[in-house]
């Protein structure tokens, strides 16, 4: 007959209450029951998290957005018709504008990412 852990002895482990919650945090993280994280930390295996679903909604909704707006800067460059009766000026502000919003979605989106990673 094949032996299960569940047949097992556990191991107890003394800890202090903040110990027990942030190992518990960690095993969440890691998307691993309590056991199996403590089991796999015990015998020496890397553990991997799993991606943070909040962190990917927020990086889909700036990338969209970035999307939107590189979508609406070459329909202005490529309806030149359009653009002829606007004042060049103008039309430079606009333009420059909306590079730098790009510029700050990017930005935000390795904010996110560096902050995630710590």
């Amino acid at each position: 007959m094949k032996s299960t852990r569940k047949g097992s002895t556990p191991i107890k482990v003394w800890c202090l209450p903040e110990e027990k919650a942030s190992i518990e945090e960690n095993a969440r993280k890691a998307g691993m029951s309590l056991s199996m994280y403590l089991r796999n930390v015990g015998m020496g295996y890397r553990i991997k998290g799993v991606i943070d679903a909040e962190l990917v909604l927020k990086l889909a909704k700036i990338n969209g957005d970035q999307g939107r707006l590189g979508g609406l800067l070459k329909l202005w460059l490529t309806n030149s018709e359009k653009l002829n009766a606007q004042d060049p000026e103008q039309l430079r502000r606009v333009i420059h504008g909306v590079l730098e919003r790009i510029v700050s979605m990017q930005i935000a989106m390795l904010d996110l990412v560096k902050t995630k990673s710590r």
